[in-house]
């Protein structure tokens, strides 16, 4: 398997790391590494939000039980998309990332059925698609659509690269 760094341009808290085979396709890539690129980022915000606007010190005070449960599923959403699985050299899984979303949906519905919710959270639930037009580059080359990983690095599967997600301008 080829392992991939994946960096956001100008952003250096949202990287990751993925794997894949080098004859894929750079559009099977790229699709798969900016949905992990668009799921990471959605649980940073959503566990910024959250932290700032609803894990307050009254929460805490008035909900402990509560506040235990959603400040545990932030913890642990966030530590699962956090760069720091760059460093322990574990990839990121779309479906993993989905899991975090959905447990932290679910501490916000226990949330809405308590009162707690403000009227901006639901916006925030939605799962934008922030990679829209997004281009990858790896070695100062722009990854072309249509063709193979393994035109760019060869057929070595262990081989490690570094790739740029930068914004369409």
């Amino acid at each position: 398997m080829v392992m991939i760094h994946v960096k956001s341009e100008g952003d250096e808290e949202k990287q990751f790391l993925y794997d894949c085979l080098c004859s894929s396709t750079i559009d099977e890539i790229a699709h798969r590494m900016l949905d992990i690129a668009d799921l990471q980022s959605h649980i940073l915000t959503l566990s910024l939000h959250l932290r700032r606007h609803l894990l307050t010190d009254h929460l805490r005070e008035s909900y402990p039980d509560f506040s235990v449960s959603l400040d545990r599923t932030l913890s642990e959403a966030q530590a699962y998309a956090s760069k720091d699985q760059v460093l322990h050299k574990r990839a990121l899984s779309s479906r993993l990332l989905r899991d975090h979303i959905h447990c932290i949906e679910r501490e916000v519905q226990v949330a809405r059925s308590m009162g707690l919710v403000d009227a901006s959270l639901p916006q925030l639930l939605t799962d934008g698609n922030l990679s829209k037009g997004t281009k990858l580059w790896w070695a100062g080359k722009e990854l072309s659509w249509g063709k193979r990983l393994s035109e760019y690095i060869g057929n070595n599967e262990k081989t490690k690269i570094v790739v740029t997600l930068k914004p369409a301008h």
